[in-house]
């Protein structure tokens, strides 16, 4: 005996329900078994093209960063540190999407948005520690590095800005549009031969000019004050002033 059509297809959806149900399930098994351990899986010249840093310097973040996410208590699902820091730092490396890092670090997309929270507060926290514009006793060395490179005289650091991409914001939508067209984040950076960052200012709209950023900031008045023996070379964005700034196309 024939069965009706309708009975046929009825019985082929229900059994691609089961198996679509069952595929599911072992899809997420298997991702939860295949867990990522990349300081275990790669070398260091294979973590520095994937994390843009090596073993060592992931451990050195690592330790920089443990009191404040150091779980206190043995969870079943608390992260390592240096897994935490890992996710951090793919997300800052290649800026892509939640999804994607989780997959690739086999954990859940939400655990990579709570990881690269907590990391950046933490990270945030450190800055007065390794971020600071050079001492009196530092200049004559950074003066001369900076001669031997560019055969620039009595320079002690450069100066400049960057555009940060951000989504459109809520509120004040209009002020983050650059010139570009495009919503960001300006954000000056002063940096010296060792490509090691002195000074930094992380909140003004990417429409606001950085000869602006430079006149409302608290290294400025720093400048006026006291005047350091030696100057802060900038780009044309700047205005020459003698206390502080010069000029190089």
């Amino acid at each position: 005996m024939s069965l009706h059509p309708f009975l046929l297809a009825s019985r082929g959806i229900h059994m691609a329900g089961i198996v679509h149900r069952y595929r599911r399930r072992r899809y997420r098994q298997r991702l939860h078994a295949e867990h990522a351990k990349p300081l275990k899986q790669y070398t260091s010249e294979k973590l520095h093209a994937r994390f843009r840093f090596g073993r060592d310097d992931s451990k050195y973040i690592a330790d920089l960063v443990r009191p404040t996410l150091q779980h206190q208590t043995q969870r079943s699902h608390a992260l390592p540190v240096e897994e935490q820091c890992l996710i951090a730092l793919c997300f800052y490396a290649c800026g892509t999407f939640y999804q994607v890092i989780g997959d690739n670090m086999g954990v859940k997309k939400a655990t990579v948005n709570y990881v690269v929270k907590d990391m950046s507060v933490a990270l945030g926290s450190l800055i007065n520690e390794f971020v600071s514009f050079p001492k009196d006793d530092q200049t004559a060395q950074i003066k001369h590095k900076i001669f031997q490179m560019g055969n620039m005289p009595s320079t002690i650091a450069a100066i400049d800005c960057t555009h940060v991409h951000i989504q459109a914001p809520c509120e004040r939508e209009w002020e983050y549009v650059n010139r570009k067209g495009r919503h960001s984040i300006n954000i000056q950076l002063v940096g010296n031969t060792d490509l090691i960052i002195t000074n930094c200012i992380v909140k003004w709209p990417g429409s606001v000019h950085d000869a602006h950023i430079l006149r409302e900031s608290a290294l400025y008045r720093e400048l006026q004050s006291h005047r350091p023996n030696g100057t802060v070379l900038g780009d044309s964005a700047y205005p020459l002033l003698p206390c502080c700034c010069c000029h190089c196309h």
